[in-house]
């Protein structure tokens, strides 16, 4: 009994020096990231590269952000772009999640398991004809083809069906029996019941959006229609003469960081009951 708690006691000190291992390893660029963006390009060169800025209230990478580039427009750029696809992604995916869930039609198994099978399809192999069809429509450098291609992406579907198959179905016959409708009671019966999964659907749906640059990339035109990723890349690559602005590349990189630490810190708990609940149930 002893010596299997003490195995219990080892394996579990070394689970946690390698969980430990791991965040600091993840946490070291964005100290650094932060840090530098206080420094000058000449200290973010400077060996070793983890020094402290000589003025850690210096905050001219920030100014010149806002001054010589259109920063403030990629912010609201993002957010608009975020926000939008957000509140898409989760009525769509809870909407086809419930669907899947609690009806049963002709194909609907062969269909999902379509759904699940398109997740396996690469990025790339899609690109090309959706810019074709992008520009047939007349999309290019619109709201439109960076949001609506990507409203009800496959996992989202799959993670909102498995958490609805827990909402007991007599819960539903029972608002049917009392003259509801199904719009009515997916509203009123089905959302409230799947929080956690719609705070999972949506941490993950508004970082992927945020972070998002190839089909940005693509889409848009323009400096002022940028969004925060695309308009990082400007900066980093600065001009064909010029040196490359790495104090502000770090500077826009620490206020991008910003919304979704903060959103992160306050939805974790739901993000991993959400997930744990989505890989577990049948």
């Amino acid at each position: 009994m002893q010596n299997a708690m003490a195995k219990d006691k080892i394996i579990s000190i070394i689970l946690h020096i390698i969980v430990i291992s791991g965040a600091i390893l993840m946490i070291i660029p964005l100290i650094w990231m932060i840090l530098s963006s206080f420094k000058t390009v000449a200290e973010i060169f400077q060996y070793p590269p983890w020094g402290w800025p000589e003025n850690i209230l210096d905050f001219h990478a920030y100014k010149r952000l806002f001054t010589e580039w259109e920063f403030f427009y990629w912010y609201r750029n993002s957010l608009i772009y975020s926000i939008s696809k957000l509140v898409l992604v989760l009525f769509f995916t809870s909407l086809a999640g419930f669907a899947f869930a609690k009806y049963r039609f002709k194909g609907s198994k062969s269909l999902f398991i379509l759904l699940i099978g398109s997740t396996l399809i690469p990025f790339q192999l899609i690109v090309i004809p959706l810019y074709v069809m992008m520009t047939r429509f007349n999309w290019i450098n619109t709201w439109q083809a960076i949001v609506l291609p990507w409203i009800a992406p496959a996992f989202g579907i799959f993670l909102m069906r498995q958490y609805i198959l827990s909402v007991p179905d007599e819960m539903i016959e029972a608002s049917r029996i009392d003259g509801a409708t199904e719009f009515r009671i997916y509203w009123q019966i089905i959302l409230p019941q799947i929080k956690p999964a719609l705070a999972t659907q949506a941490i993950i749906t508004s970082i992927f959006s945020w972070n998002s640059l190839f089909w940005p990339l693509l889409m848009l035109r323009g400096e002022s229609s940028y969004t925060l990723p695309v308009g990082i890349v400007a900066i980093a690559a600065g001009g064909l003469n010029e040196p490359v602005p790495y104090d502000m590349a770090m500077a826009a990189g620490t206020l991008a960081s910003l919304p979704f630490l903060i959103l992160f810190i306050f939805l974790q708990k739901s993000v991993i009951g959400g997930l744990t609940f989505g890989a577990v149930k049948q």
